[in-house]
């Protein structure tokens, strides 16, 4: 299983709304949340060995949103 991090825009529950279709649809991600309590906004996305970074951005984009992935040290 993979995680990924991303710094968004989602800073709302419309907002989380909005993207859920978009991330759902997508059958390499397994499960996902975003901190809106973080200033960051940050989503965490797990999902199998096929699913990469850019899979999420696109569907985070299509559903009017930015994400950036955040670089882990």
């Amino acid at each position: 299983m993979k995680t990924y991090l991303f710094k968004t825009n989602i800073n709302c529950g419309n907002c989380l709304r909005s993207v859920t279709p978009f991330l759902n649809e997508n059958e390499h991600i397994k499960s996902w949340q975003v901190d809106l309590d973080s200033d960051d906004r940050i989503l965490s996305v797990e999902g199998d060995d096929k699913l990469t970074a850019h899979d999420v951005t696109v569907s985070v984009d299509e559903a009017g949103f930015d994400a950036r992935e955040i670089e882990r040290a």
